[in-house]
């Protein structure tokens, strides 16, 4: 993973990010500085005369605040010195990187304004060209008319239609190359910057790393007593891995967006077209060129769009797809948990009370009745947030799957089989197409409208084939009627392709060939 494919959308987070690594360098640099002034401020101090019977004492004491004036030289040297240097080298370079990135956009918004222009004209000049041409066709009709007049018409027809083609050739050139800037753009421009920045902030974690070290051995060498305190100063300053926090980044601002794909080509010469050409572009083979409507929502391009003020909501909606799945996991294992809770003390409060009712002498049993009630409308309450969560997790999870390009994430999964016995392929098979056309009945919500348009296109690339990650045999017979299944016989080898998501559901490939998903609980997994 690196920040160019999968952080392609995040210009403001990665800006944010490298600055507060720079932030992080500056405040060590100060803190060594103070750390300095400390040490030599406590080695003065420890320079001090006393009576002579104290003359040994303050010898192992002038030994000693020479070893702290020695540390204080060393962190100022190999520590302060050299990374506030390499501080500003990291700035330099940051700041020519989100130039480069500012550059580009300003570019790729530069193309887009001027194929807007060139659109705008070319539809402008297919309006007049009608126009002309409805013009020249009254008049030549109107017996009123002088030759004159209808001739004059015509060639102003004429001249217009001449003019709406040329407009029409250079919104199409002008198209032509903003898809190609765009394309540039958004795979190889703005990949390569976001890659030079990671690499520079890797360089500089393992340089703020060192650094750590350099402070770390700096005390080791002084100060052997409390060799155990500082060598875990050392352990953490080994511990910085720049490959880690990059993939920390990741999984905490990845939105699971696809990027937009290509400006469809809007043609508004239909009207004046009277004897179709060939080599017009845009039009089909059957002659018809296609329009595209004036209700059609057009939605607003990355990195053109400004983002409006974030509405926080209780499913999360406000967040991308893959950050609103992992908050609402969170919170539904959250209500399971406090579930789980009510129902132990639902027990617990059961068995106290059939010790009242058996031994009055310990207590009321109806004394426990407030507690038990409120412990039920606890339990059916988290029931119902349970159900919700679950909803809402549900079709977060198919967003982000729909996003990945998952063929099975556009159509509902058949349910979970019994682990006691293997499911009613009918039944299943039944549901899922049921689910299915109620899936796609569904009218589209207005949020996706306004949303950016992120296409999906990884369909178009094939993927090479996966390795096995393991091995697994069929416990029970599978037959796989619903799309994206696979069948199986009791006690069939399988390879095992990828695990369990915690939906029920394994990924196996047949030695036979043939991929697809089975029941996990039908399986018996050996992972490599």
């Amino acid at each position: 993973m690196d920040w160019g494919t999968e952080l392609w959308d995040q210009f403001e987070v990665l800006e944010r990010h490298t600055q507060w690594g720079l932030d992080l360098l500056d405040r060590y640099v100060k803190f060594v500085k103070e750390r300095t002034e400390v040490e030599q401020a406590y080695a003065k101090q420890l320079r001090f005369s006393q009576q002579q019977s104290f003359v040994q004492i303050l010898q192992e004491v002038n030994d000693f605040a020479g070893q702290r004036e020695l540390v204080a030289e060393n962190l100022s040297v190999h520590v302060c010195l050299e990374l506030a240097k390499y501080s500003q080298e990291v700035k330099q370079e940051r700041k020519m990187h989100f130039q480069e990135g500012r550059r580009a956009q300003q570019q790729l918004e530069s193309g887009f304004k001027q194929l807007e222009n060139s659109k705008r004209k070319f539809e402008r000049d297919c309006r007049e060209a009608e126009k002309a041409a409805q013009t020249a066709e009254r008049l030549d009709q109107d017996i009123n008319a002088t030759k004159a007049d209808v001739e004059k018409a015509k060639q102003q027809a004429h001249l217009r239609s001449h003019m709406a083609e040329e407009s029409k050739n250079e919104y199409a050139a002008q198209l032509q190359r903003f898809n190609r800037d765009q394309a540039h753009f958004y795979f190889s421009q703005m990949p390569q910057i976001f890659n030079k920045l990671q690499d520079m902030d890797e360089r500089r974690a393992t340089h703020l790393g060192a650094g750590y070290r350099l402070l770390s051995e700096a005390e080791l060498q002084v100060v052997p007593i409390i060799a155990k305190c500082l060598e875990g100063m050392k352990v953490a300053a080994d511990a910085v891995d720049a490959k880690n926090d990059s993939q920390v980044l990741i999984e905490l601002h990845k939105s699971g967006f696809a990027r937009p794909g290509d400006v469809e080509f809007e043609d508004f010469s239909q009207p004046m077209n009277r004897v179709p050409s060939d080599s017009s572009l845009g039009t089909p083979s059957d002659g018809r060129p296609e329009l595209r409507g004036p209700g059609r929502s057009r939605a607003k391009r990355w990195p053109f769009s400004k983002k409006n003020k974030t509405v926080v909501t209780e499913d999360f909606s406000h967040l991308p797809p893959e950050q609103q799945r992992k908050r609402l996991q969170q919170q539904l294992e959250e209500r399971n948990r406090e579930l789980q809770k009510e129902i132990d003390q639902r027990e617990a409060l059961k068995k106290m009370k059939d010790v009242y009712e058996k031994t009055p002498q310990m207590g009321d049993p109806a004394s426990l009745e407030p507690q038990i009630t409120e412990t039920l409308n606890n339990i059916e309450r988290l029931k119902l947030e349970v159900q919700k969560y679950e909803a809402w997790l549900a079709e977060a999870e198919s967003r982000v799957l729909s996003n990945r390009g998952d063929t099975l994430g556009r159509h509902t999964r058949p349910p979970d089989p019994p682990a006691s016995a293997p499911p009613d392929s009918s039944s299943n098979s039944n549901n899922g197409s049921q689910d299915n056309k109620e899936s796609s009945e569904e009218p589209p919500s207005e949020e996706g409208q306004d949303a950016p348009i992120y296409t999906e296109f990884d369909e178009d690339f094939e993927e090479e084939p996966a390795s096995p990650i393991g091995h697994c045999v069929a416990i029970y017979h599978f037959e796989g009627s619903s799309e994206g299944t696979i069948s199986m016989a009791e006690g069939e080898d399988l390879s095992l392709m990828e695990e369990d998501k915690g939906d029920g559901w394994t990924r196996v490939r047949r030695k036979q060939g043939g991929e697809g998903y089975v029941p996990t609980s039908y399986l018996r997994v050996t992972l490599n």
